[in-house]
């Protein structure tokens, strides 16, 4: 079976960073992705969906460090369900995103870099290989057409 999630978005916030009683760290961040589309009557449309990303160890220093409300981050990983129980004793479900890589791909949401923020060009990826980045070199691809176009 096949569990994988390749995602490109902006942080919503700054990430959270904590550390685990035998001082492994883990960074929740909450990662933002925009789908642009054209609706039936030919308008522009836009549609966020939001991420739980959780990134452990080494890569949760990495992005607590450097990573702000706006960045651009490239992650891959899994999606996972876990279980937990509130303080009521409720038991509560959470789906996230356990991220195995990152890629840190500079400025924010609007294409500035933070005050005080480097490039992000020529710094390593971030994560367990190293993979070129999947979607380098990707060409254009033209807008899917409307539902009404669509032959069948």
């Amino acid at each position: 079976m096949l569990n994988k999630v390749f995602l490109i978005g902006n942080l919503g916030a700054d990430p959270e960073t904590r550390y685990t009683q035998d001082g492994t760290c883990v960074c929740n961040i909450r990662l933002a992705t925009t789908e642009r589309f054209k609706n039936r009557n030919g308008e522009q449309q836009e549609r966020t969906e939001w991420h739980r990303v959780v990134l452990w160890g080494r890569l949760g220093e990495i992005a607590g460090q450097y990573l702000r409300k706006g960045s651009r981050v490239f992650i891959e990983g899994r999606i996972e369900t876990r279980k937990w129980q509130d303080r009521e004793g409720n038991d509560r479900y959470t789906t996230e995103i356990r991220a195995s890589e990152m890629k840190m791909l500079g400025g924010t949401a609007g294409g500035a870099r933070e005050p005080g923020s480097t490039p992000s060009e020529g710094l390593p990826s971030h994560g367990g290989g190293q993979e070129p980045d999947p979607f380098a070199g990707s060409p254009d691809f033209p807008d899917m057409p409307a539902d009404d176009d669509i032959p069948f």
